[in-house]
Formats: structure tokens, C-alpha cells, sequence
């Protein structure tokens, strides 16, 4: 006997094998995602002001209040009646529950006005159809057999290379990325012009997005300790506001390293234990201690054989509060060339409303500057807080401009830890469908194949779970344009096997049945 408990339904607990009572849940369920997602989207409404974000808006709602409920008794209780489970839900939450209950009230053969009417296919299907329209909003649309879009990283060479440009939208790519934190204005009107003279040449259209470097803090200066080339577990080093202009001090003991910070007042908001990570999480440690100087930090994460380490690296303080505005006011001057020449906005470090509205703010301030059509905004979700608030980020953002969001699995695995990256990438990929926002699959795809040429077995796979994102972004490297193409076969063979999270039941041709050779590769 199925039975559910759950304190957020007005039930005690009930035998789901019967019908009727599957029913009486399924209908209480409803009710409360019902009232619970329209409190919800009361409060999001005056944020509002594109219209074509309110049905999404609401859907969101709902399925922030559905998600409250542990369902999964409940989800078992459904299949053996061959109805839904309710697990690919996130796009069309209501209409999900009226399909669903009206044709359990079907089978237990009650008055048809007690259950909801039967939603039509494109009320169904609506969600599938803004979030189409959401994707090319943002990313642009695709004259291709590909659905998902392909983005690539333009190194700075790029420039000087028209070429390397023009085989990357030659073999498919759908979007470049150009980093502010890298080169200058007149690098970046080099690429773009590379960029427009390859889309009239080649026919495939392509969409800029510019990101702002935001306030990453990174090692300025390393000295290391005499004889030293790596860092190993076990050493020291001292993180220190200045660096003298000298040679480690001899009162130091061997293996203790000396760097300054990009952001020196972080140091002031560090606390005893507080864990650090550089380099992406190649190396890792906590302070130890806190001395005039700044602070000492005890390094338990590297390689045994040891870590480089050296200037420009990134810094991730997991534990600590750091209130950081994410727009520096270098960001403020590259909002100025980006608004002229940029599709898309890319929004380093947001964690909360506020920054949002920031950012909303200084484009508003550039409405004179701003392109002939209205410039995306992608958020890039790289913190806990940014996960914690990702609902309201969407309808902030989404409320305003064409919006989408990029899972920056770089910082966001240090910075959540790497055990947990899988999970929060999930939850983000189902909250973005839920709302109708397009998602970008980041960091390291494809990473060895667009270094070295060679691919490995995980990274593979990794591509081709991609496919359930709207896109996904290579890193810059020698084989990028390589990999844009083997990235693209991947997508259009996966597309015929899975939309989203549903699996799509293409025949398949790969073994012998009946004594039938079916083998078709």
C-alpha cells in the first residue's frame, strides 16, 4: 500500500493505491501550488514590465510552490494508471496537473465540472514554445538541423586572424564570446568587425556576447620561496596587502610563499579557518592565523608532486563574505563600448537583486549608446547566493530585457564544492525551464579535445548531457574550430534522443531482433 504524509497537503495520510484518493490528493496538490504560486507572483508583478514574461513569471511560481512538496510517493503512485509522474513538469506546471487529474477523473468516472477541463495541445505546449522564443530572443535564431546553440570563446589572437574566425562560424558555431577582462577596445572592434565580415561570407548569423570582468579577485604578485618552482600540502603563504620590493625576509621559513591580492581589502574580511581555493580549485588551504601583514594561509589541497602557481590566478573565498559589487569602474567603461557593439551582455558574479538593478541602472544611463535593438543580459550564476536568489534574478532581469543565464561551473564548483556541482547544475536547468529562460552549459566542454586535439571518454558525455541546456559555450584553444565541429555532430544526434529532460523514443537501429540486421550508425 502507497501511502503520502506531507504537512504542506490538507491530508493525513492516504492509501494511494485507491483511485478516488489519488484523485482527492492530486486536486489538493493543485489547490495549493495554485494559491501558494499566486502569493508568489503577486510580489513579482510591479517588477514586471514585459508582458511576455508574465505567463512565464506565473509558471515559475507554481513550480517553486510544487517543488515545496516531496512528491515522489506520490509520483510512484501515478504510474502503474500510465499517467504522467509529473517529472517533466517544469515548462507547464498547471496544465501538467489538469491533464493529469482530469483523466484520473476519467477513470474514477466523476462528474466532469468537480475536475479541470482537459488543456488543449498548444495550452500544453506553451511553455516549449516561449522558451523557443525566449532562446532566439537571446541567442538569435538557427538555420540549422541543431537546436541547441554553439558558443565559442574568442582568443585574442583572433584579431589578427580572420581565418580562425571564419571556421568557427563556418563549422557551426551560433555565438562568440569575447572576455573584457582580456585586451582592450580596439582588440574587441577588431574581432567584431571579423565577426560581421565571416557572417555575410558564410550565411551562418552569429550573436557577440561581451562579458564584464566584475570584481574576480586574483593574485597580483608571487614571490616564491628560494629554490621553490610549485607549492606542495603542508606549505605556508602569506597573503599580504603590499609586497615589499625585496627578497623573502630571512626570519620566513623554508616553503613559505609571499602574494599579493587584485582586491586587497578582501584580506580585512578573512577570518581564522575560512577556506580559500586558487587557480580553479587546483589549490586549495585555510587561514591559519592573522598577522599585521595580512594572512597566512596553510595550503592542504595541491598535487602531490606539487602546483604552479603564479600571477593572474584566480582567488574563491567560499566561506566568507566578501560584498563585492559585481561592476568595477572598469566595468563602467567597457559598458560603453559593449552597448554599441555587443547582442549580449554577460554579467560576471551576480549574487542578489541589487545587482541586477545595478547594472540595469548604467544601461539605462547608456540608453543614448545603446545598439539599434535591445541588448540580452545573461547572468552568471557562479555563487550559493546567486542560487539561492536565482528565482528573482530571472523575473528582475527577465522583467526588463531578453534574459538568459550561464552556469559558470568554474567558480561555481569551488565555490559550492565539487560534490555538489551536479545537483545545483539540475536545479538551475529546471528552475530556467520553468521560467521559459534559455541556459548556457559552461566551462571546460569539450576542454582536452580543444587543447590537445584528442578527446577523453567523460568529456564526451559531458556534450552530450549538454544537449539539455539552450547552449553550450567552448573555451578558446589550438582546436577550438575542431571541436565546434565534433560538438556539433554530438548535438544533432542527441536531439534525436532527448528534448530537455524527455527522452524522444526514435527508433533505434543498432541491434539484430527477429533475425533482422538493424544496424544503421
Amino acid at each position: 500500500m502507497l501511502s503520502l504524509e506531507n504537512p504542506g497537503i490538507k491530508t493525513q495520510s492516504r492509501d494511494l493505491d485507491d483511485p478516488q484518493v489519488l484523485l482527492a490528493t492530486l486536486q489538493d496538490i493543485r489547490q495549493s501550488v495554485y494559491e501558494e504560486g499566486q502569493q508568489i507572483f503577486s510580489q513579482w508583478k510591479p517588477y514586471i514590465q514585459r508582458d511576455s514574461l508574465i505567463k512565464s513569471a506565473e509558471n515559475l511560481a507554481y513550480y517553486l510552490a510544487l517543488r515545496h512538496h516531496d512528491l515522489r510517493t506520490l509520483q510512484a503512485a501515478l504510474i502503474p494508471w500510465g499517467l504522467s509522474s509529473l517529472g517533466r513538469i517544469e515548462a507547464r506546471v498547471l496544465p501538467n496537473l489538469d491533464a493529469v487529474i482530469s483523466t484520473l477523473g476519467a477513470i474514477c468516472q466523476v462528474e466532469p465540472n468537480s475536475v479541470p477541463n482537459r488543456p488543449s495541445i498548444n495550452s500544453f505546449l506553451e511553455g516549449e514554445y516561449l522558451l523557443r522564443h525566449n532562446t532566439e530572443e537571446v541567442l538569435g535564431q538557427i538555420n540549422n538541423q541543431r537546436w541547441v546553440r554553439i558558443m565559442a570563446t574568442l582568443p585574442s589572437t583572433t584579431a589578427n586572424n580572420y581565418k580562425n574566425i571564419q571556421d568557427l562560424l563556418h563549422k557551426g558555431t551560433n555565438c562568440v564570446r569575447i572576455n573584457c577582462a582580456h585586451d582592450s577596445p580596439e582588440t574587441w572592434e577588431a574581432m567584431i568587425a571579423y565577426v560581421r565580415r565571416a557572417e555575410a561570407q558564410t550565411g551562418q548569423r552569429c550573436k557577440i556576447m561581451m562579458d564584464l570582468a566584475g570584481s574576480k579577485p586574483r593574485i597580483k604578485r608571487i614571490i616564491a620561496p628560494c629554490g621553490y618552482k610549485h607549492i606542495f600540502p603542508g606549505d605556508s603563504l602569506l597573503l599580504r596587502r603590499e609586497l615589499p620590493d625585496l627578497e623573502l625576509p630571512n626570519s620566513l621559513t623554508p616553503g613559505f610563499w609571499q602574494a599579493t591580492c587584485t582586491i586587497p581589502s578582501i584580506i580585512d574580511r578573512l577570518e581564522r579557518g575560512a577556506n580559500i581555493w586558487i587557480d580553479d580549485g587546483r589549490i586549495g588551504g585555510y587561514v591559519e592565523c592573522l598577522i599585521p601583514e595580512g594572512v597566512v594561509l596553510k595550503i592542504t589541497h595541491a598535487r602531490d608532486k606539487g602546483e604552479k602557481i603564479s600571477a593572474d590566478k584566480g582567488l574563491n573565498f567560499p566561506d566568507s563574505s566578501l560584498n563585492l559589487s559585481p561592476l568595477t569602474e572598469k566595468d563602467k567603461q567597457d559598458l560603453d563600448f559593449i552597448v554599441a557593439h555587443a547582442d549580449i551582455i554577460g554579467y560576471s558574479f551576480v549574487q542578489e537583486v541589487a545587482d541586477i538593478e545595478l547594472l540595469q541602472q548604467e544601461l539605462e544611463a547608456r540608453r543614448d549608446k545603446l545598439s539599434h535593438h535591445q541588448i540580452a543580459l545573461v547572468a552568471k550564476i557562479e555563487t550559493p547566493q546567486a542560487i539561492k536568489n536565482l528565482p528573482e534574478l530571472i523575473v528582475r532581469a527577465a522583467g526588463k530585457q531578453p534574459f538568459g543565464v550561464m552556469i559558470a561551473r568554474g567558480d561555481l564548483a569551488v565555490e559550492i564544492g565539487y560534490q555538489r556541482l551536479a545537483e545545483m547544475q539540475e536545479e538551475i536547468l529546471w528552475l530556467c525551464e520553468a521560467a521559459h529562460v534559455p541556459v548556457i552549459w559552461a566551462t571546460q566542454v569539450l576542454e582536452q579535445f580543444v587543447k590537445k586535439g584528442v578527446p577523453n571518454r567523460a568529456e564526451m558525455t559531458d556534450a552530450a548531457m549538454a544537449e539539455r541546456a539552450e547552449c553550450v559555450m567552448l573555451n578558446k584553444g589550438r582546436y577550438q574550430a575542431q571541436a565546434v565541429s565534433i560538438l556539433d555532430n554530438v548535438l544533432k544526434r542527441m536531439q534525436e534522443h532527448q528534448s530537455k529532460k524527455t527522452s524522444q523514443l526514435r527508433a533505434l537501429h543498432s541491434w539484430k531482433f527477429d533475425g533482422i540486421t538493424t544496424n544503421r550508425l
